[in-house]
């Protein structure tokens, strides 16, 4: 996090710009776990959960290393799978419970909606999450 403090006739005001590390786990397919993880640095945590998934979807598409059918994929929501100094969940994605608390809302910030450094998140189609949790099996 960056900080920097000013002197202004006499008190401090402080102006802070905070930046995370996040990782983002692009979800293909519940039933088979076909995931791969992308971190991104430096994001800042004022823009919104809106914002961020336009940036996330523009990056994949250049990343190097990520095979074509996560970059053309249509991802839509994002959830938090993990915050730091947090329990993890015994899920092999992640965790079907608490979707009020943990699914982004797109006006939201990043920081308003819970997200801090070294946090995980989702990233997937919705309808695809919907059908996998009304019927949560596992192919190998």
């Amino acid at each position: 996090m960056a900080l920097e403090v000013l002197l202004l006739t006499g008190s401090f005001h402080q102006m802070t710009t905070e930046k995370a590390i996040v990782t983002v786990r692009l979800v293909r397919s519940f039933e088979h776990c076909n995931f791969r993880p992308v971190v991104f640095r430096n994001v800042e945590l004022n823009q919104t959960v809106k914002e961020f998934i336009a940036f996330v979807k523009s990056e994949i598409l250049s990343a190097s290393g990520l095979p074509p059918p996560f970059k053309k994929f249509e991802y839509d929501t994002m959830k938090i799978i993990h915050q730091p100094h947090g329990a993890k969940t015994n899920e092999l994605i992640m965790s079907l419970e608490d979707d009020d608390k943990l699914l982004l809302k797109e006006n939201d910030t990043l920081k308003s909606a819970g997200i801090g450094n070294e946090t995980d998140l989702a990233f997937f189609r919705k309808e695809d999450y919907e059908k996998f949790k009304a019927n949560p099996k596992t192919v190998f």
